[in-house]
């Protein structure tokens, strides 16, 4: 089914789609390295204690949530001839967004304290220069394609990048970590090597997807920022009950994602006895997975839906969360296995309720007869952040309630005690398995079916062609 306003524009050329992958790549790069090595690098390099260490993350996190509404709300009412209203903010912090992503591997004293203070500092520097390349650039989605399909098509792309970006951060630590000894300058290297590699796909997407931008902002009146004021922006996107449960899906795929990633190296390592090499490889299969079957759930969802997709992936990730808890020392064939079923659901969180957000902003269009892109992206990832940011805070101040002991660097790792070891295997099993169970929920509610979201595009086609003709 195509909608006249999907009719209207041609098809999504594969450069575009590409151009538009290439944007997530620096952001997948930085997130996953400080998701699988920012934990354990604060802990055992740099020498925090494991409750500081999860303030650090918890403040960062926080802080970024914070930043999402502010830098959505100015991205819709930037106006630049030159850039438009994404791709200035894409072009003028890619820079500063490398920079400060290689001093958060920078260890600059041993005290306690000023390590807490510096690594705060970084966090909220780093999350900010983040927000503003990323945040624009995933508010580019419902400006580049209105149709329903093609959306999901488009964001395959993205995650394909994504995952790619993802897999090639962790083959490039692993490199790193077998060729040098010294641990500080293992993360020196890998964060100046993956902040380089992070910032040039910036330029890439800006340049490829620069004039289907500017073809949608010139036929489509409802485009310009919105005149309203924040907060009466703010109850506009909360009374938009769809994106309630869009925002819920997103938070319960994501804390499960990244609590289980975060705890993997103390999983791996202090549990199941094996080496750094071994962690980052059980990575490399989820990543892997995941990419591999993006594409394949995307050809799925055009024939039973966005909704079951979602319902088959969460299925099978249960089964491997609900798996590691149970995982033995000595069991690696299992821990594979699990990690090959946890790829299959961690591609439908990256998929799904990232091609839903871009439905609901049509719906705010149709109601509101503004376009607020900014806005819906920021508070989309603003409650998930901040679930993020209390989950790591809890995950990190539960290890030292536990009596983990972090590593000194040069000295063998300690050995844990068995209440550590007890609160590693619930936090990256049971835990992570009632998030998902809560998103299969929410997603079972979500109201924006193939059917539902035509009406809507047939509704604002004609709304805009009656502001054409005015």
């Amino acid at each position: 089914m195509t909608s006249p306003m999907a009719s209207s524009r041609p098809p999504l050329s594969l450069a575009t789609k590409l151009a538009f992958g290439a944007g997530d790549l620096g952001a997948a790069i930085t997130a996953n390295l400080q998701v699988f090595f920012l934990m354990v690098f604060l802990t055992n390099v740099a020498g925090l204690s494991a409750g500081l260490a999860g303030s650090v993350l918890m403040i960062g996190k926080i802080w970024d949530a914070v930043n999402d509404p502010i830098i959505g709300f100015l991205s819709d009412r930037t106006q630049s001839a030159k850039w438009g209203r994404r791709h200035a903010w894409m072009v003028y912090s890619a820079i500063p967004f490398g920079i400060i992503f290689f001093l958060n591997w920078w260890v600059p004293s041993d005290h306690q304290w000023v390590l807490f203070g510096y690594y705060v500092l970084m966090g909220i520097l780093f999350n900010t220069v983040y927000t503003a390349v990323n945040l624009p650039y995933t508010a580019l989605t419902p400006e580049l394609t209105t149709d329903y399909n093609e959306r999901t098509s488009l964001n395959s792309f993205r995650f394909a990048f994504s995952i790619g970006g993802s897999i090639g951060s962790l083959i490039l630590a692993q490199v790193i970590f077998q060729a040098v000894e010294n641990q500080q300058t293992q993360y020196l290297l890998l964060g100046g090597i993956a902040a380089v590699l992070s910032v040039l796909p910036i330029y890439w997407c800006v340049w490829g997807t620069r004039a289907r931008v500017q073809q949608f902002n010139k036929t489509t009146p409802t485009q310009a920022g919105s005149t309203l004021p924040l907060t009466a922006q703010l109850r506009l996107v909360f009374s938009n009950r769809p994106f309630l449960f869009v925002m819920g899906i997103y938070l319960c795929s994501w804390l499960a994602v990244q609590i289980t990633a975060s705890l993997i190296p103390f999983f791996v390592g202090d549990w199941l006895k094996l080496t750094p090499a071994d962690y980052t490889q059980v990575a490399l299969v989820v990543q892997a997975t995941a990419m591999v079957m993006l594409f394949v759930w995307s050809a799925v969802s055009r024939r039973v839906g966005k909704k079951a997709v979602y319902y088959m992936g969460m299925t099978l990730w249960i089964i491997a969360q609900a798996g590691l808890f149970l995982l033995q020392p000595g069991q690696s064939l299992l821990l594979y296995t699990f990690a090959i079923l946890a790829g299959f659901g961690v591609s439908t969180a990256y998929l799904v309720p990232w091609s839903m957000i871009p439905d609901v902003i049509d719906l705010d269009e149709l109601n509101s007869g503004q376009r607020r892109e900014g806005v819906f992206y920021a508070f989309m990832v603003l409650l998930q952040k901040i679930g993020l940011a209390l989950g790591l805070f809890v995950v990190g101040q539960a290890l030292e309630w536990a009596g983990y002991i972090s590593s000194v660097a040069g000295q063998p790792p300690p050995v844990q005690p068995d209440s550590a070891l007890l609160a590693i295997r619930l936090a990256i099993g049971p835990v992570p398995t009632l998030c998902l169970i809560g998103g299969i929920v929410l997603a079972y509610f979500y109201p924006i079916t193939q059917s539902v979201h035509q009406e809507i595009l047939l509704k604002l086609h004609a709304r805009h062609q009656g502001d054409t003709a005015s």
